[in-house]
């Protein structure tokens, strides 16, 4: 199971307990927030694209919305969903529960301007009932970040 896989990898920094597991489906930025009592905000989205036939993870607060114009001009394509039956070999999670951590190698993860407004965020654990709760300081220091990119709308005006 994927949770599993999260969580032998926050092991190893003492940080598993950090895992919450639901016995209904957090998959959606609504229902995660829902069960976790918090602002939709404050529940991350790892988005998976496809760029030049590779896939390349995107996380961003769950009020922002990727913006086309920005993305391409980082990406050089327009923003294209990764196929979703090919999620979870080529990065490790299934739709649903994607999680920035201990993605398979060579799966660039870039983190979104629009996590910096908050100092903790919920981010899928790996199945669509987990959630981790990591800090910015944490997801730098653990996930595989290829580095900040501004790709995201909406959140500003919120």
């Amino acid at each position: 199971m994927s949770t599993e896989r999260v969580r032998a990898f926050l092991s190893r920094y003492g940080l598993a307990d950090r895992i919450r597991e639901f016995p209904e489906s957090s998959a959606t930025v609504q229902l995660a927030a829902r069960r976790l009592g918090v602002e939709e905000a404050r529940v991350a989205k790892t988005l998976a694209f496809s760029v030049d036939d590779d896939v390349v993870l995107v996380a961003c607060a769950g009020d922002a919305r990727v913006d086309t114009r920005p993305f391409r001009a980082r990406f050089g394509c327009r923003p294209r969903m990764f196929d979703a039956a090919l999620l979870e070999e080529r990065v490790g999670y299934p739709a649903g529960g994607v999680c920035p951590l201990a993605v398979n190698e060579g799966v660039p993860l870039y983190l979104d301007e629009s996590l910096k407004r908050f100092d903790v965020l919920y981010f899928g654990a790996g199945s669509d009932t987990s959630l981790v709760e990591l800090s910015i300081p944490e997801l730098e220091r653990y996930a595989p970040c290829a580095g900040w990119v501004d790709v995201c709308k909406l959140w500003r005006d919120a």
